[in-house]
């Protein structure tokens, strides 16, 4: 007895991607010691890193991040970040590296990959606790002090500023900037909000890939849950349910990819194991947003509590 021998008939039929086959979902998962095995579907300079705790998973993913911006000051060339609100652990070390190296931040410009909005696009003021533009400004931005990232060469995905990104992005990679993507793993394989639901609007593939961002997106059930989990302390009354996000269009043209897989919740629970083996193992397709993730360059750390077994067990 399993979720397919259950679901006919039942409340959760319809509600997951149309696009989901729960079988084949189910075969991505393997043993928990062959989770970093390179795939043939892989892009050959992707690579999963396995980190044993928090602070590890913390540290080495906040210094790949600060080293990108080291070795762009070095090159003398302008650098792009697409960023995340989640996970967020990383962004201490970024500034400690930062300000350990005495690196400035002058040649860095960021583009939050997504907000919180309301139908219109309306996003949260930035005073409030629950705005991404806040969290940023509070675990990056502010901390850097006079090695900071220019206020002006920071991007929010307002309903205004949102539309901007792809000609700011394309002047930036013309000019010879590199462009980073640092992401998470919806517990939905969403990278940003771009849920896998939005393939259904989509007649090809390559329209999906080519979608550069969404205003006052329709976010999935799940999402909202998993952040009143991991954001808003169990409080779903609070969670917004749109938001604006970036799309396949601008985060498949990064050079270079930053992930990070955090997801566990103590006492043997957890979140996001699926959805990384998932991101790793299912064939590239616009129903599961993250199996795009190993085509792209770059390194994804994980904690390996994530990598299973993913057995049943009661809490």
């Amino acid at each position: 007895m399993d979720f397919n021998s259950t679901v006919k008939g039942s409340a959760l039929e319809g509600f997951y991607p149309a696009g989901w086959d729960f079988e084949k979902i189910d075969a991505c998962i393997d043993t928990p010691e062959s989770i970093t095995e390179h795939q043939a579907h892989w892009n050959d300079c992707f690579t999963p890193i396995k980190c044993d705790n928090l602070e590890e998973f913390n540290t080495y993913m906040g210094h790949e991040i600060a080293l990108q911006i080291k070795l762009a000051k070095e090159r003398g060339e302008k650098i792009a970040f697409i960023l995340p609100v989640g996970p967020m652990g990383m962004y201490k070390w970024v500034v400690y590296f930062l300000t350990e190296w005495k690196v400035a931040c002058d040649h860095v410009y960021t583009f939050n990959m997504d907000e919180w909005a309301d139908g219109e696009g309306n996003t949260l003021p930035p005073e409030n606790h629950g705005s991404f533009q806040y969290a940023m400004e509070n675990a990056l931005f502010n901390p850097l002090g006079e090695l900071t990232v220019p206020k002006e060469q920071r991007n929010f995905a307002t309903k205004d500023n949102l539309p901007t990104y792809p000609e700011k992005i394309a002047a930036l990679k013309a000019e010879g900037a590199k462009l980073v993507l640092v992401y998470g793993i919806g517990r939905m394989c969403h990278i940003a909000f771009w849920e896998p639901t939005f393939a259904a609007d989509f007649e090809t593939d390559a329209e999906w890939e080519a979608a550069p961002y969404r205003i006052g997106a329709k976010i999935h059930p799940l999402t909202v849950e998993q952040n009143a989990l991991t954001s808003f302390k169990s409080r779903t009354p609070l969670v917004p349910c749109r938001a604006n996000t970036i799309g396949p269009g601008l985060f498949l043209k990064a050079d270079y990819a930053i992930g990070g897989a955090d997801g566990t919740l103590g006492r043997g629970m957890q979140w996001q194991g699926l959805s990384l083996w998932m991101t790793l193992r299912h064939e590239k397709t616009p129903w599961i947003t993250s199996s795009y993730i190993p085509t792209i360059p770059g390194r994804l750390f994980f904690l390996s509590e994530l990598a299973g077994p993913l057995e049943a067990e009661c809490n």
